[in-house]
């Protein structure tokens, strides 16, 4: 196969596409794959380490408002077009799959001029502009939650495949837990909440916290903490100005960074973080209870509307981030951690909304779009 993916900006739109990639590699070993984004996010770093090449257009997302910035950037967005379509010209790929997002649009259209069949996936349970866009240009769309395709009025071409992830549900031995919890600076006697706010943290839900440390409002539990890169200093000089080390706070692990996130999240018996996609999907798949804060800044509130997909099974708690603080957030974690009938029964319900066999899915859906091409 002969792929080239669009995907740009945020994890939450390349990882997918890397998944997506390396699956592909997997069932055709054989099969060139090439990405188009636009080497100012993440892609420029994650693409070319997953061993992808990544070609470059100037593509851009657009606000709904008038201004000289957004119409320079919308200028160029259509500008683009043209370079999309050396790009797709020179590679000649079977099929274009775009992962959601700006880069969608200049992509997409370029395609479509060529006669080259789309395949998009939406990892949200509200689905993107992009795919609202083009829903019906496009030859499948794939969608992560079952609620996006209830939320597409053109539903003959959207099939319900999950999210591509790369965290999986593992069932440690004792001895294997014990180990993981000893390596991150906790003990094994207190139930473990796992807090994060993405790559590079969140402010609320970090404050909240410093008030829940500094008042000493979770003897009954232990905190890992990954508090962001940027964020992991101006904590700790908080905490250094109240006479409070950070590498030393009783039942409490603050840490810049999760790199073994898929053993932590696995041992944790509560998660509290946001609502991405990816997020949400990796939650379901390990079984974990949450309590969500959604970022309130998410393109058209897609943050809660995920949320929504848990708590809607009873597995989820949310917490809207006008409303959040320590008091509101130390009462809900305590309702859970403080018992564990509703921990088992949270992570039962969890688990009900996780899709199997993600991958094989998408790939088997983008084989018939091509198959059906070639007829």
């Amino acid at each position: 196969m002969r792929a080239i993916i669009a995907a740009a900006g945020t994890g939450g739109h390349i990882n997918p596409g890397i998944a997506i990639a390396n699956k592909i590699k997997e069932k055709e070993t054989n099969s060139e794959i090439i990405f188009i984004g636009t080497g100012r996010g993440l892609e420029k770093d994650l693409v070319p380490r997953a061993g992808y090449d990544l070609k470059t257009i100037d593509a851009y997302g657009i606000e709904r408002k008038i201004t000289i910035q957004n119409l320079k950037n919308l200028y160029a967005t259509y500008k683009s077009i043209n370079k999309a379509k050396e790009i797709l010209k020179e590679f000649k790929p079977d099929v274009l799959i775009g992962t959601g997002g700006y880069i969608c649009v200049p992509t997409v259209l370029a395609a479509k001029k060529l006669g080259i069949p789309v395949v998009l996936h939406e990892s949200n349970a509200f689905p993107g502009i992009a795919v609202k866009l083009f829903k019906k240009k496009a030859d499948k769309i794939l969608v992560g939650f079952k609620d996006a395709k209830e939320r597409l009025d053109n539903r003959e071409n959207v099939v319900v495949t999950g999210n591509p992830i790369k965290i999986k549900k593992i069932n440690f031995s004792k001895d294997e837990k014990n180990k993981i919890i000893k390596e991150a600076g906790l003990n094994n006697n207190k139930p473990i909440v796992l807090v994060f706010g993405g790559s590079q943290g969140a402010k609320s839900i970090n404050q909240s916290l410093i008030e829940i440390i500094v008042n000493k409002k979770n003897k009954d539990y232990q905190i890992m903490w990954a508090a962001g890169p940027e964020q992991y200093k101006e904590i700790k000089d908080k905490l250094e100005e109240i006479n409070i080390d950070i590498n030393n706070i009783e039942n409490v692990k603050i840490v810049p960074y999760i790199y073994n996130m898929e053993e932590i999240m696995n041992i944790a018996d509560l998660v509290v973080c946001r609502s991405g996609a990816m997020t949400i999907t990796e939650i379901s798949v390990v079984g974990k209870p949450a309590i969500f804060i959604p970022f309130p800044y998410a393109t058209e509130n897609h943050q809660e509307y995920n949320a929504r997909v848990l708590e809607g099974v009873g597995a989820a708690k949310i917490i809207l981030n006008k409303d959040l603080n320590s008091e509101i957030l130390g009462n809900t974690i305590n309702e859970i951690v403080n018992d564990k009938s509703i921990i088992e029964t949270m992570s039962k319900n969890a688990n009900k909304v996780a899709m199997q066999n993600v991958e094989e899915n998408i790939y088997n859906e983008i084989k018939k779009v091509i198959n059906n091409r070639n007829k």
